[in-house]
């Protein structure tokens, strides 16, 4: 890993990707993902109207180029975007990943890739004393990129939604990792 920071840039490097600070003119990569029945089908079964659809309407992140805690991914090679990741501030010492990738760049290891360094970014730089995620139980993709990382599932919640989307009935897994954990992982 490799962690570029100059002053307020928390440019993030990987062998194969470059995380930067979003910018204003990455939202329209980020609505056209929004806008991808498939990468959107384990948040709320499909693809976000962002004509229609208001923040209230939609409970997980939908960056705007504009979120202090969201970096843009590309390709080091051509610049090509991939996605976006981010580590957003829970209580005091703790932060939940996310992360959101064009199909094309599925199946290619990136979100296991990036996730690792934003970890190592969130414990190393920002003081982390854990790091949470959560998805679909269902979800398989990101669950093995949550375990291929180090984060050990807590504990899977069901939950009756109003408006249920496939698959919810085997509920929502939630992983975390502490400090300790990642420190102990990265002396061995």
């Amino acid at each position: 890993m490799a962690c570029v920071m100059n002053g307020n840039d928390r440019t993030l490097i990987t062998q194969r990707l470059v995380a930067t600070p979003c910018q204003p003119q990455d939202r329209e990569h980020f609505t056209r993902l929004e806008r991808d029945h498939e990468v959107m089908r384990f948040l709320n079964g499909g693809a976000v109207d962002d004509e229609t659809a208001s923040n209230e309407d939609t409970p997980f992140l939908r960056p705007r180029g504009i979120e202090r805690d969201v970096w843009t991914l590309r390709r080091r090679a051509g610049g090509g975007f991939v996605g976006w990741i981010s580590l957003i501030p829970g209580d005091e010492d703790s932060a939940e990943l996310g992360y959101r990738l064009c199909r094309s760049a599925w199946g290619q290891g990136f979100a296991t890739e990036m996730s690792r360094v934003v970890v190592d970014w969130g414990f190393a730089h920002a003081g982390y004393a854990r790091i949470t995620a959560q998805t679909m139980a269902v979800n398989r993709g990101s669950r093995r990129v949550l375990e291929k990382i180090g984060m050990r599932l807590l504990r899977t919640e069901f939950v009756a939604y109003a408006n249920p989307i496939a698959g919810s009935e085997q509920g929502e897994a939630f992983y975390e990792m502490s400090h300790d954990a990642w420190a102990a992982a990265r002396a061995t």
